[in-house]
């Protein structure tokens, strides 16, 4: 009997066909088909309500005003999939970003490399608690939130960091060929997601650790060092979103950030990832940001309310989470 008979979720076999096959036999292909045609449907409902929502310079502030919560989505993606949470995504993107723009007046490359470092050192501490000490995810993360954003403020005393470098800002905040930058970040970091779940052993690892723990360890999978990996990603993807948002502002602020675990964690939902653990599409997660991102923009256009939109995107995710739960298969 093979792993994933033993542990009932998706598994990547070592020949051509695994990926996609894997995923299409356990309905990952019906779930993106779901969230695509969802996606799609959204956009036309707008664009027969307001004539300036399908215009291109509106479709193409969508997914840059997507991008950023697109990237923490699929850093939360790869943790909902092992049955965890981080809700201490936006307080590092607050962090990181302070200690690149700050360090970054010592060079670019200096700045980046540090607020990488900062986001791979807070992951990597969410996952020793939470995988070693055996805390509870939700706990820890809202701990170290509280944490991380005291340590953004104290960092610099409460006070902005101003007068980005040009080149930081044409790295995160550029164009490539008519396409901004923030937008081919989330595409890419998406698409190596992807291809990490769907075709690698550490994907295999992280399914299998999300979708029967116990049974995975039976197996021989190390679930403890798989947890602290993909709490590190998370880390280390919220400080690229992090970056994104002081090059498009121009600057960095502590409280950067606040706020925004609770936007792509409703993205991942909305994109299939189970709560329950186990599934999960870093493909998916990008197409509910792009959903939310429209879903907002649309009623901007039509002059809802502000407070109104906070109502609509709340009611998508629920009705998401109970899309999951009615069609997830039972064990």
């Amino acid at each position: 009997m093979s792993n994933s008979e033993i542990i009932g979720t998706p598994t990547v076999k070592k020949d051509t066909r695994s990926g996609a096959l894997a995923f299409l036999q356990h309905g990952e292909f019906a779930r993106k088909a779901s969230v695509l045609s969802g996606c799609v449907a959204l956009f036309v409902v707008f664009s027969l309500m307001t004539d300036s929502f399908y215009q291109p310079a509106n479709l193409l502030d969508i997914l840059l005003q997507s991008s950023i919560n697109a990237v923490i989505a699929v850093a939360l993606t790869l943790v909902i999939i092992t049955k965890g949470i981080d809700l201490s995504v936006g307080s590092i993107v607050g962090l990181s970003s302070m200690v690149a723009a700050d360090m970054s007046s010592y060079g670019v490359a200096i700045g980046i490399l540090s607020g990488l470092a900062v986001g791979l050192v807070c992951g990597f501490v969410n996952g020793v608690l939470i995988a070693k000490l055996k805390l509870p995810d939700f706990i820890v993360t809202l701990g170290t939130l509280s944490v991380f954003r005291g340590a953004a403020l104290i960092y610099t005393n409460g006070q902005p960091i101003y007068g980005l470098p040009p080149l930081f800002r044409d790295v995160f905040a550029g164009q490539i060929l008519g396409m901004p930058t923030p937008v081919l970040l989330a595409i890419v970091i998406a698409g190596i997601a992807y291809i990490m779940i769907a075709f690698t052993g550490l994907g295999e690892r992280i399914i299998a650790s999300g979708g029967n723990e116990e049974a995975a360890r039976l197996s021989g999978i190390n679930v403890e060092n798989v947890k602290i990996i993909v709490y590190t990603l998370s880390g280390l993807l919220s400080s690229i979103a992090g970056f994104i948002l002081i090059a498009r502002i121009g600057a960095a602020e502590p409280i950067g950030g606040q706020g925004f675990e609770l936007q792509a964690i409703g993205s991942a939902v909305i994109g299939g990832a189970s709560l329950f653990g186990g599934v999960g599409n870093p493909l998916g997660s990008l197409i509910g940001a792009v959903t939310l991102g429209a879903l907002q923009n649309g009623l901007t256009l039509m002059n809802v309310p502000s407070f109104w939109q906070y109502v609509a995107s709340g009611c998508v995710v629920i009705l998401a989470v109970l899309a999951d739960q009615l069609t997830r298969p039972r064990r």
